[in-house]
């Protein structure tokens, strides 16, 4: 049995395959090259705020739930996990505000006063959310994706046009709804997936039913506390963390990684996994001779959007704001169309606002708000503080106008992130900020291989393999390839 794995990153992904493989008897070390653990999902103190530097949705809670009971434990083990309701807010053109509920009763009456016969629509809809979210999650998105006869299987051959495989997103929502309001609420999970939901098949739909029925929860402390519960798990299990740790080459010999170059050492191991940003390691660690796919491979492959993000302390509480908000009141498709098709700074771009310090009082000081606002944009952009300022301004006026009151005088922290920031701490490719888009060519085995195809005892994990982007994801990913990892070397 190969007994010693070095994982390169630790993230979600990393940090579930460390834990089910130190599970198994193996000797696990995990090298971070930033001085915190946890990849897009790092925590940073100012001031008195606590801002969670990246994911800030909860969805899926049985992923993570299904991930701690492997090791006996539960997730309230770790974090108080908190229900939210109404689930979010969404702000759409005329100052409508329109909260979602958390209760499915409460949707259906909603949407049927947006529209006749929605609210028995959206119980048919959900159904078949929950037949391709049962069926996708446990039979499909668990697959590593190397054969076409891993989905051979009797449930989902029996099921394939229930899964809607084929169909598009934005098709298939049509055949329910007409109303502008409820498709853009039921179209607002698929911009997590990275593709317009022209380009991303019907199966997705699984995502509405994890939104409206499974629900919106928090994390009390931030989402960084699932990371340090998944750390805490793999240290119960043997896990060895190495923080400020730069992967500087991987050398190979006879299809094998021979050994791994970390500030300036020489590491070795009987298995590596790179959770670290798959181009990167390609391009930059590994020798041409060793490399699964050309340049050309990956820049014709469609990347899940960037972010432009804004952390904001503010010295007093603001009205108006639930925990997630929406600011949906300019118009959706010229926005993704600027992200997807044309490639450019938005010209009135649909923007989020995060605030924490609603539902958690630790986030900030007694008074004041954490504020976290993004806004989508495409990977690859010319990235300038000035650049920064001018949609920050744009923002802050908007959500000014909104709430009806004064917030950027009240700001007292700042800090901005986008594009040049994904590359410097993560070495993200095109500064994308989820890794690689959803689309039908980019689904299961047309994905980047999780095993490399050059180098034997060489695996991936995360974002830009399977199952995709999104934390539930993640964390799938890292159980994958432990698990194939298991099997190769048993």
């Amino acid at each position: 049995m190969a007994k010693s794995v070095l994982i390169i990153g630790s993230g979600f992904s990393s940090l579930s395959a460390a834990a089910c493989l130190a599970q198994e008897g193996y000797d696990v070390r995990v090298f971070e090259k930033n001085n915190q653990i946890g990849g897009r999902a790092r925590q940073f103190k100012a001031q008195g705020f606590t801002f969670d530097m990246g994911p800030s949705w909860y969805w899926m809670p049985d992923v993570f739930e299904t991930f701690f009971e492997r090791f006996g434990k539960q997730a309230s083990d770790y974090y108080e996990l908190i229900r939210l309701s109404p689930s979010y807010r969404v702000y759409f053109e005329n100052n409508q505000t329109v909260d979602v509920p958390s209760s499915v009763a409460e949707l259906k009456q909603m949407f049927e006063a947006f529209e006749e016969g929605s609210g028995k629509a959206i119980q048919k809809f959900l159904d078949e959310g929950q037949y391709k979210y049962e069926v996708g999650i446990k039979d499909l998105v668990y697959k590593p994706g190397q054969s076409l006869l891993e989905f051979v299987d009797w449930r989902v051959m029996k099921g394939i046009f229930k899964l809607d495989l084929f169909k598009s997103f934005h098709r298939y929502v049509r055949k329910y709804f007409q109303d502008d309001r409820i498709l853009r609420i039921l179209e607002f999970p698929i911009l997590f997936l990275g593709a317009i939901p022209q380009n991303t098949p019907a199966l997705y739909s699984l995502m509405n039913y994890a939104d409206l029925e499974l629900g919106t929860w928090y994390p009390m402390g931030g989402m960084h506390k699932i990371v340090e519960g998944m750390k805490a798990v793999c240290v119960e299990q043997g896990v060895e963390f190495f923080t400020g740790a730069t992967v500087e080459k991987i050398e190979t010999a006879n299809h094998r990684v021979k050994q791994v170059i970390i500030n300036g050492e020489i590491h070795e191991a009987d298995v590596v996994i790179s959770g670290a940003d798959y181009h990167h390691v390609e391009a930059n660690l590994l020798p041409e001779e060793s490399r699964s796919y050309s340049e050309s491979y990956w820049d014709k492959k469609v990347m899940a959007p960037s972010s432009l993000i804004f952390y904001l302390g503010i010295n007093k509480k603001l009205e108006g704001l639930k925990h997630h908000n929406l600011f949906f009141d300019r118009d959706f498709g010229k926005h993704a169309h600027q992200i997807y098709q044309s490639p450019q700074w938005p010209d009135e771009p649909l923007f989020y606002v995060c605030a924490p310090s609603i539902t958690d009082k630790s986030v900030a000081p007694e008074g004041h708000e954490n504020l976290f606002l993004l806004m989508p944009v495409a990977p690859d952009l010319e990235d300038t503080e000035a650049i920064r300022e001018q949609y920050f301004d744009l923002m802050i006026a908007r959500l000014e106008e909104k709430l009806g009151t004064s917030i950027k005088d009240h700001i007292i922290y700042k800090r901005s992130y986008a594009h040049k920031d994904f590359t410097s701490d993560y070495h993200a490719y095109k500064g994308n900020a989820y890794g690689l888009a959803n689309t039908l060519r980019q689904t299961a085995i047309l994905k980047p291989s999780l095993r490399s195809k050059k180098v034997n005892n060489l695996f991936y994990t995360g974002q830009l393999t399977v199952p995709g982007p999104g934390v539930p994801p993640a964390i799938i990913s890292g159980q994958v390839a432990a698990s194939e990892i298991m099997k190769t070397f048993s």
